[in-house]
């Protein structure tokens, strides 16, 4: 097993806040978002509201650590995808590959596969139960939320770590506006976007569609055939209808596609990645495509004493993707996937009026909510691997060229319902209860044979199983000052058990995973509204913890093992200010120590001790934006921001590891009453990393697979709106 090469923690730590003092200087812009939440004093923070709970309340009265990225934010930033927003929330890492539907957020330590995910995307109130539809372009997006901790009180299984919330920009109903950006850049990067919203019939019916085009060649070179490997290229977009047709009554329909074809893994040895990022061989040149459509309609209902909302909708995905599976120039291993995915959910919420608390007492008022989740998932995988080298050293003597197929039918049924209770005692004490019960039903259908037949085993398995668990939340906050309150949480986190796609004998079914989190809270607001300082410190505790680990039976491939129990503990401080008009500066900083538990054993080998995997010691983020006017209607701007994540670890037998590494982003722009232009640079220091790797034996000389981190890529983006 090789040796991590380590930069010493505090040599870490220093270089981290080195780059976040330099990133303090330089970051993001509030004035629009002042504006649009009709704030005139623009020495002022902007209010920000979020959704964390199901329902919408001022981000410094929600007793949960959410990191909230703002519409004008994303703008700002420029902002593309979920993974480009996660920077700015503390302890929270995003490991993706290069091809978009291999993404896997982890809050805190927790994650896990894309079938079972440990943090769960929501989008506009719809969970999205496979994490291959959750990395998505983004567009006309209002506001993602990353929430830590475990959720499950409210939004039950698969938020142990806790949840990604994005939601959409409304139609608007009283005006009509609309634009087009088109970006160009290196690697041939071209970004053409689009979007209009307005009335149809105004106050009653409105319209919006936000879609576009973007593509770029490969960062990695062929070696081969001197082609590009990793290109990228997608349409996209979403339509919305928003129908008020009384004043206490709301339908609003949603509909999200995308369709994407892109180049192959960037995946090499990780000591050749390290020598030489983008350059590897590859005899064969493969691809991976996704398509996706997802229609939501939520109706909701504000008077009388309970308030209403019904979300239903529906997710389609499928995904094809090809790959060299031996990654070098030799015709080892090729292999084929495809998978599908069809989810539903409906979802009825109640709740006490939003502004009207049943008042039991002059001291006392209640809030509650209550509802329930309906939903179903079909998914298929069929999975082939090309042995096209009759002499393979993996099949002693030599065998035909042949195909080895695995291929799975899981079905998911379940039904979760919920409910939380708060008291609010003399305006100063909010006491919450929540709970949540799960149940569902999971089937399998897993398949295994080769062709020709005989050169494998045959099999056909039908398995099933049902998993219920409670899901209780104990919370308390208490508000010092107007200004300044403090909060305490004991949450019950869950994962469901289920059935392994692709896996070695005896290992098809995993177990439920459990967890307690522990969390303490300190949100407060200084200088009138010009500095907002947020404190968190927790700890979490799992049992039958599930990890995605690799197949030594089938290279490239990973499932579901329950490994033991682990511990993290952390901290996690977030600061924006408004020092003066025209300026906007952030930083955060996160401290994470996730580790296995004595007894813990992973592929029959004892991890007790070891760091759990993709968890960064720490987190740190800071930046500034300056604005400043040139002309009448016309408005400059500069942002710079960085971020810097600490060492951390690619598997959970901590063979390998990637070192700490700062990104820096950086724009500046010219914006007029109905145009604009940008410039702008991302990994502008141009560093070397290595995001993402696992465990390759005896293909790897290394014994890892690695992909390079995107390297710096620049351009401009031209922009008309009305």
């Amino acid at each position: 097993m090789p040796t991590p090469v380590l930069l010493p923690h505090r040599a870490e730590l220093r270089l981290g806040l080195v780059s976040t003092l330099f990133g303090g200087l330089l970051l993001s812009p509030q004035a629009r978002a002042a504006d649009a939440a009709g704030t005139n004093d623009v020495t002022k923070l902007p209010p920000v509201t979020v959704t964390a709970q199901k329902e919408a309340q001022p981000l410094q009265s929600a007793p949960v650590s959410v990191t909230p990225v703002t519409r004008s934010i994303l703008e700002d930033s420029g902002a593309r995808y979920v993974n480009d927003a996660a920077m700015y929330a503390p302890n929270v890492f995003i490991t993706e590959f290069s091809a978009r539907k291999l993404s896997n957020p982890r809050f805190r330590g927790v994650g896990s596969s894309p079938n079972n995910p440990g943090v769960t995307t929501y989008l506009d109130g719809v969970p999205q139960l496979n994490a291959n539809s959750s990395s998505l372009e983004l567009i006309d997006v209002d506001q993602i939320e990353f929430v830590r901790g475990p959720q499950g009180a409210l939004f039950g299984r698969n938020t142990v770590g806790g949840l990604i919330n994005i939601t959409s920009a409304r139609p608007s109903l009283d005006r009509w506006s609309g634009g087009v950006t088109g970006g160009f850049g290196n690697y041939s990067f071209t970004d053409t976007r689009l979007s209009v919203s307005g009335p149809v019939v105004d106050q009653k019916l409105g319209f919006g569609f936000a879609g576009g085009y973007s593509s770029r060649e490969g960062f990695a070179r062929n070696t081969v055939t001197g082609n590009d490997l990793d290109s990228r290229g997608a349409y996209f977009g979403k339509a919305q209808l928003l129908w008020h047709p009384a004043t206490d009554w709301e339908a609003r329909l949603i509909l999200s596609g995308e369709r994407a074809r892109d180049g192959d893994y960037r995946l090499n040895d990780l000591a050749a990645v390290r020598a030489r990022p983008f350059t590897m061989a590859r005899n064969v040149e493969g691809y991976t495509h996704r398509e996706l459509l997802a229609p939501t309609l939520v109706v909701s209902r504000t008077a009388g004493s309970v308030d209403f909302t019904m979300t239903t909708a529906g997710v389609w995905w499928k995904t094809v993707d090809a790959t060299d599976l031996d990654y070098t120039a030799a015709p080892l291993i090729e292999r084929l996937n495809a998978e599908r995915n069809f989810q539903f959910t409906q979802e009825f919420r109640f709740a006490s009026p939003k502004d009207a608390p049943i008042q039991l007492s002059d001291a006392v008022d209640l809030k509650w909510q209550a509802g329930t989740l309906l939903f179903t998932q079909d998914y298929e995988q069929d999975a082939n691997n090309f042995f096209p080298n009759p002499a393979f050293i993996g099949f002693p003597g030599g065998t035909p060229a042949h195909r080895s197929f695995t291929q799975s039918e899981l079905q998911d049924l379940g039904v979760g319902v919920f409910g939380q209770t708060t008291l609010t005692l003399w305006d100063k004490l909010d006491l919450a209860l929540g709970v949540r019960g799960d149940w569902e039903n999971k089937d399998a259908t897993l398949r295994a044979f080769t062709v020709p037949a005989g050169l494998g085993a045959t099999t056909t398995q039908n398995l099933g199983n049902s998993y219920l668990e409670v899901m209780p939340q104990l919370g308390a906050s208490y508000r010092l000052t107007p200004a300044h309150s403090v909060y305490a949480s004991v949450t019950r986190g869950y994962k469901a058990g289920g059935f392994n796609a692709g896996s070695p004998a005896g290992t098809q079914e995993f177990g439920k995973e459990y967890s307690w989190n522990y969390e303490a809270g300190l949100k407060t607001t200084w200088l009138e509204d010009r500095l907002r300082a947020n404190f968190a410190a927790f700890y979490t505790h799992w049992e039958s913890l599930q990890l995605n680990v690799p197949n030594p039976l089938a290279p490239g491939s990973f499932y579901v093992s329950n490994v033991g129990s682990a511990a993290s503990k952390g901290v996690e401080v977030e600061l924006s200010a408004r020092p003066a008009q025209g300026w906007d500066v952030f930083a955060g900083a996160g401290y994470n120590s996730a580790q296995f538990l004595t007894g813990s054993r992973s592929g029959g080998v004892n991890v007790g001790g070891r760091n759990l995997p993709f968890t960064p010691d720490f987190t740190l983020n800071g930046g500034a934006q300056y604005s400043f006017a040139i002309a009448k209607d016309t408005t400059a701007y500069a942002r710079g921001e960085t971020v810097t994540y600490g060492r951390y670890f690619y598997n959970d037998a901590n063979g390998a590891a990637q070192p700490t590494y700062t990104l820096a982003n950086f724009r500046v722009g010219v914006r007029g009453k109905h145009w604009s232009v940008e410039g702008w640079m991302r990994n502008a220091l141009d560093t070397d990393y290595v995001p993402m790797a696992f465990a390759f034996a005896g293909l790897a000389p290394s014994g890892f697979l690695g992909e390079a981190g995107a390297p710096m890529t620049m351009g401009v983006t031209l922009g008309l709106r009305f």
